[in-house]
């Protein structure tokens, strides 16, 4: 297959299924680049970075449970942990031992639990546009945050969500293009996934498992210096967590850089990979 070509790909696991987009050679000395999107996302969403992260590896970018085609997560309120285990199973069915992981907002929470659970399976991580979770915060703020997303989509729907809260990931900057790409992939969600999806957040702590991270596991912390959904502050908090990892700072970048931005985030993350033999 063509390094750029982009196609999708759908595994069966027996008692579920992870589909998603592939790109880049399928036989290359490269370790693999697995990508992880957030809450509002999919797989979709990395179309503009998956050619150009691809050249010479192997990328995939998966539907996480509840998106896209894959199937919801099997508690109303899953961890990040039941996340972490479908990823290991992916992992392992496409034969993928060491990997590049990569997670965006929620997707960070989640390659943050698998990386500080599997830390033989990472070669690198990078966590872009930092969810932190909510489990540090008072319960009723962290109901109250959690109500308000539902509540949401329940009186709005899949649509009316995505117009209202689509916009607000992307920097003021963003074009009518990358506007358009983010509410019509947010209006895709699947009720029962994005639920889901939530309840996992409401109980996520990303700090704590960034804390069980090996000294020596090469770290990126990546974010748009005018994001208001994780703002610069949440990732430093990260950064300040692991001192002498990478931090690359996308000027005038929202949150979703990578739908806004795709040549400097591929660029912040072909540089990073680029360090490793």
């Amino acid at each position: 297959m063509a390094s750029s070509s982009i196609e999708p790909f759908r595994i069966d696991l027996g008692d579920r299924v992870v589909d998603g987009l592939s790109a880049g050679p399928t036989s290359s000395s490269n370790l693999p680049l697995v990508l992880l999107h957030g809450i509002g996302s999919a797989a979709r969403s990395f179309e503009a970075v998956l050619p150009l992260v691809a050249a010479d590896r192997r990328v995939i970018a998966w539907n996480a449970p509840g998106y896209g085609g894959s199937t919801p997560p099997d508690r109303d309120a899953p961890d990040a942990g039941d996340h972490a285990d479908i990823l290991l199973r992916l992992l392992d069915a496409l034969g993928f031992g060491r990997v590049h992981l990569l997670g965006h907002s929620l997707g960070a929470i989640v390659a943050a639990r698998f990386a500080a659970d599997h830390p033989d399976r990472i070669d690198t991580l990078a966590l872009a546009s930092v969810a932190h979770g909510h489990a540090r915060l008072d319960p009723e703020k962290r109901r109250a945050a959690l109500d308000a997303r539902l509540d949401d989509l329940a009186d709005l729907g899949p649509r009316g969500l995505a117009e209202k809260r689509g916009p607000r990931l992307l920097g003021p900057g963003a074009s009518a293009a990358a506007i358009r790409s983010v509410v019509e992939t947010m209006a895709a969600i699947d009720p029962v996934g994005y639920a889901r999806a939530a309840r996992l957040l409401a109980g996520a702590d990303v700090l704590a498992d960034v804390a069980r991270l090996p000294a020596a596991m090469p770290l990126l912390v990546l974010w748009g210096d005018t994001d208001v959904i994780t703002p610069p502050a949440a990732n430093r908090a990260v950064v300040d967590l692991r001192p002498g990892c990478r931090e690359v700072v996308v000027a005038s970048g929202g949150h979703a850089i990578y739908v806004e931005k795709p040549a400097e985030f591929a660029t912040a993350v072909n540089a990073f990979l680029g360090e490793r033999p």
